[in-house]
């Protein structure tokens, strides 16, 4: 794969920042987008803009078959079973939203326990976190080593009791671990247990197979894929659909509605009330066929040889500064480098990449409760995809060691972390 070409086919890349070349390292916040995408949507509303399944007329009809096409896609994407499984979203948050309010309504009641992990975004945390504070529901937290790997043993200990949902990100997106989601969706299975998988980070830079994973739920969005921002999938098994209430009530996913009663449509339309995210539709299935271009395994080397490159000037040149969070290279690592600066704020660092070119995030990362247990305040966080080169890698640690020289620490001050 020509690398350089396929950076070209992204426009905003060519932006300069400060008077200085963008580098942008900010994927695991939200990817860019190369032409096809901008141009699918543009598209759409250029050509096709109508209200979908509403409407008897070749416009409305065009509209339904691109955003129907779309879901047709996302089912192929993820190797779901049958379509009807693909509820379109506003992203991840909603979708985990979606199934909190969903099982509010009827599995989970006051006292039940929810499982997840210490390492998960604020997305997988919130919605549970309020259920405890209107429903009563119990919310427990599997630890992690101190690699950054899910403590298996203490979920094992943790479905000893009764649970209902056991939740977990597939890739961290602060330190990278790839969580062994089929052994944990196996353990929570035979506990009793529903499994909710927040594919977030996993599914722009790996073959993601929903049956697989062996969850009953699966999140992401689509702006982390290269897709437009508002637009997200869960994916959920259709069993389990068919027998959960509604999170929505309104237009479009009702088949018929009087004074005393309401009737809802089949999944997925009884999930998606009102006017959807059409565009947004139309750009992920976009999305979706610009990755079909890439193997997933050129496109893991690919990344592999950023992380490498990043590594090696770690440890050439900032061993004494610098820690990175999370597992070691190897299959059980993705592409995300959390790391901090010994005597330097992680805002100091981005603020002075920054006026380098350089984009990365600063901050808790939505990761609270992974903050406290990484004992940090903050981390900064380069996350690379397929559009960075080697040569953007180098810009980031040539910035960086601007920084150091800016912010030396005295002799005798503590190691990065410490």
């Amino acid at each position: 794969m020509d690398w350089a070409r396929v950076r070209a086919e992204f426009p905003i890349l060519d932006r300069t920042v400060h008077g200085k070349p963008l580098v942008y390292l900010d994927s695991a916040a939200t990817s860019q987008k190369p032409q096809a995408v901008v141009r699918a949507v543009s598209d759409y509303y250029e050509r096709l803009n109508a209200n979908v399944h509403r409407g008897a007329y070749q416009l409305s009809e065009e509209a339904t078959e691109a955003y129907e096409g779309a879901r047709e896609k996302v089912a192929r994407f993820v190797n779901a079973p049958d379509p009807s499984e693909v509820i379109f979203v506003r992203g991840t948050t909603e979708a985990i939203n979606v199934v909190a309010q969903c099982l509010a309504r009827g599995t989970l009641a006051k006292g039940d326990r929810v499982i997840t992990t210490v390492m998960e975004h604020h997305s997988n945390i919130v919605p549970w976190q309020l259920l405890r504070a209107y429903h009563g529901i119990e919310l427990e937290f599997v630890g992690i080593d101190e690699n950054g790997r899910l403590d298996l043993a203490d979920l094992d200990r943790r479905l000893q009791k009764p649970a209902k949902l056991v939740t977990v990100t597939h890739v961290s997106n602060v330190l990278g671990t790839v969580n062994p989601v089929r052994a944990v969706a196996d353990r929570a299975h035979a506990a009793g247990a529903l499994v909710l998988v927040d594919a977030a980070q996993s599914v722009p830079h790996r073959k993601v197979d929903v049956q697989a994973l062996g969850g009953d739920f699966v999140a992401f969005s689509g702006h982390k894929m290269l897709g437009p921002t508002g637009i997200g999938v869960l994916w959920g098994r259709r069993a389990i659909l068919d027998r959960i209430p509604p999170a929505l009530g309104g237009g479009e996913m009702i088949r018929e509605v009087h004074q005393e009663r309401v009737e809802f449509r089949e999944p997925p339309a009884k999930f998606e009330a009102g006017t959807p995210n059409i565009s947004g539709a139309v750009g992920l299935g976009a999305a979706i066929d610009y990755l079909g271009k890439f193997s997933w395994e050129e496109l893991a080397r690919h990344e592999a040889t950023l992380r490498q490159r990043a590594r090696r000037r770690i440890e050439q040149e900032f061993s004494d500064n610098v820690r990175v969070y999370g597992p070691p290279e190897g299959p059980d690592r993705e592409s995300v480098l959390s790391f901090s600066l010994a005597g330097v704020h992680p805002h100091d660092v981005s603020s002075i990449l920054d006026a380098e070119g350089v984009a990365v995030r600063a901050g808790q990362h939505c990761a609270g409760p992974l903050m406290d247990r990484l004992g940090v305040p903050a981390l900064t966080r380069a996350s690379p995809y397929l559009y960075n080169s080697e040569a953007e890698i180098d810009r980031l640690f040539d910035a960086l060691a601007k920084v150091v020289k800016v912010f030396a620490p005295p002799p005798g001050a503590p190691r990065a972390g410490g």
